[in-house]
């Protein structure tokens, strides 16, 4: 083979390569249902005839598995909504069962479409995925005996009343930065606070209002006298980042819930026997917005 055909060959070879090459990165980078898209377009979603949500499998009330192995639970209940509006039947959501620290990952490796496991929103997080409108929300509070209820936090400033709160937790944190003088009474573990609360070592505990209010309501004597305060974070449904399309056909939906309000019907279903009915305002957020 003379010299310039030799030359030409391999231009030619080196060209295919590229060719190659560049529609195998491209690939990657396009939706689909594949492992190796970043997401699957709801057409995807459509198509397969499935859409995967990634809930918890031990966090009742928001997401258990039941004895009978069925999902349950109040994020459960809202993704079952979601399915049989986009796909006409709630059969058709596939559980993807996540555990806190590999969240962000199964929406990254798209393994789910969607992740429904109470899911706090927060600057870190926005980072790698996308959120949605939220529709739960939720803050500190501050479960006291009924016999001595505190009912505002300037009740405990300058005194010698000791505010319980668990170590490293953001309520300690909250009262170290913003209510110095007050004076806290710290344990490492969760069980030690709620015993040293009915042993009388404090006056109150301040902890999240999700877990103060079903601990009150399993516990006679004791009421969340302070239901909220502090600011308020939420949670909400998240997406793998850039898919917006999915994003805003959530968004769209939760509008369309909250018409019917739905997501206080969710409550009713999934959280009444655990927080009661006095503290819907407290946790429920419908329509998507924030009141």
């Amino acid at each position: 083979m003379r010299k310039g055909m030799k030359f030409t060959t391999l231009l030619l070879a080196l060209s295919l390569l590229l060719v190659g090459l560049t529609g195998c990165a491209g690939g990657g980078d396009t939706n689909g249902s594949s492992g190796s898209a970043k997401f699957a377009s709801i057409e995807d979603i459509k198509k397969n005839g499935k859409i995967r949500i990634g809930v918890f499998a031990d966090k009742p009330p928001f997401g258990y598995v039941d004895s009978e192995g069925k999902n349950q639970g109040f994020d459960v209940y809202i993704a079952k909504r979601f399915a049989k509006d986009l796909l006409g039947d709630e059969s058709k959501v596939e559980f993807v069962l996540v555990d806190a620290a590999s969240r962000v990952a199964y929406l990254e490796s798209n393994k789910v479409d969607i992740i429904m496991a109470n899911f706090t929103v927060t600057d870190e997080r926005k980072e790698k995925v996308d959120f949605t409108n939220p529709y739960m929300k939720l803050s500190f509070g501050i479960v006291s005996p009924d016999s001595a209820p505190i009912t505002t936090i300037d009740q405990l400033r300058n005194s010698d009343q000791k505010l319980i709160v668990a170590k490293g937790t953001t309520a300690e944190t909250y009262f170290t930065k913003n209510y110095p003088d007050i004076k806290l009474l710290k344990f490492d573990q969760y069980t030690e606070i709620f015993s040293a609360l009915k042993d009388k070592r404090g006056v109150a505990i301040a902890n999240d209002n999700t877990e103060l209010i079903a601990w009150a309501k399993a516990n006679p004597g004791f009421t969340v006298t302070i239901p909220s305060f502090g600011g308020q974070d939420t949670i909400a449904p998240a997406v793998a980042k850039g898919n917006k399309e999915l994003l805003d056909w959530i968004n769209n939906e939760l509008a369309t819930l909250g018409k019917e309000n739905f997501v206080h019907q969710a409550y009713k279903d999934t959280l009444t026997s655990v927080y009661g009915e006095g503290f819907t305002d407290q946790l429920v957020v419908e329509g998507g917005k924030v009141n």
